[in-house]
């Protein structure tokens, strides 16, 4: 399971599976073959990117590059988590909340939809949907019901990953068959419960285990109840921070994945142990 995070998420968790094949080859190349793939949000990228031909070190290269098509969105952060923490406090069940987030989502002005779509075909090495089992999760704007893509959905990659990474008040939500979707990550950064037919599952969440959830009691709490066994990598104090202030600004990009290929140096012989 890849989590969510903002372009730093991304480096980052690229990072950690790069630091992972430094220190032991064969299993940061068991995690990238894992039967199942989930990604919400950030991991939705870097879960169609570890799933296409490009190998671990192109992937890295890439985030630490010169070059990046990435989009500053210029917004005032504190104003998007306050968003989230203020429908969160609303009355009403979860889906009610999110039916608050996503009218808000579609009200917001932003770049326009197309643009966007451009900058998630760029991040994607491939445009195709891989033989691996790559389930990747969205919100429905209107619903507030969570959506699961998958290869069988009908639903190109692209659009698939741009709705995923649709951040209520930064980017347009995504349209699809009619619908309109944004951020899977809005409710949850993990959705355990989308690979709930699995028996093992290794999670990498760029924030700290003790980051709040506007909704739960958190991804840490949300792993430690999931059926399966887990192994989890939270992001470290150097890490953290590394992403800095703004985890959507494109230059939190190399920092984020440096830190995180040293800290998958840190872990790769724990995640090792557990695999055996």
């Amino acid at each position: 399971m890849l989590a969510g995070g903002g372009l730093a998420g991304i480096g980052w968790e690229t990072g950690i599976l790069r630091g992972i094949a430094d220190e032991a080859p064969d299993t940061a190349q068991a995690l990238v073959n894992s039967d199942v793939l989930v990604g919400t949000s950030a991991g939705s990228t870097v879960a169609a990117q570890i799933s296409s031909p490009l190998s671990l070190e192109q992937l890295f290269e890439r985030q630490t590059g010169d070059i990046s098509t990435e989009i500053n969105p210029d917004i005032d952060v504190d104003a998007v988590v306050a968003l989230f923490l203020e429908a969160g406090q609303q009355p009403g069940d979860l889906i009610d909340k999110l039916q608050r987030i996503g009218a808000i989502a579609l009200t917001t002005p932003t770049v326009d939809e197309s643009a966007r779509r451009k900058v998630i075909e760029a991040r994607l090495p491939a445009h195709t949907w891989p033989a691996q089992d790559l389930r990747i999760t969205a919100i429905d704007t209107a619903t507030g019901e969570l959506a699961v893509f998958d290869s069988s959905s009908g639903v190109e990659l692209v659009d698939a990953v741009a709705a995923s990474c649709a951040v209520p008040g930064t980017w347009p939500p995504v349209t699809i068959g009619g619908r309109r979707y944004m951020d899977g990550g809005v409710s949850s950064s993990v959705h355990t419960a989308v690979a709930a037919d699995c028996a093992t599952a290794v999670v990498l969440v760029p924030a700290s285990e003790s980051t709040p959830s506007p909704f739960s009691s958190g991804t840490a709490a949300e792993i430690a109840a999931f059926g399966a066994r887990t192994f989890a990598v939270f992001a470290d104090d150097a890490s953290l921070a590394a992403f800095g202030p703004n985890l959507l600004d494109p230059r939190c990009r190399v920092p984020s994945a440096l830190a995180g290929r040293e800290q998958g140096r840190r872990v790769a012989a724990a995640v090792t142990e557990f695999l055996a």
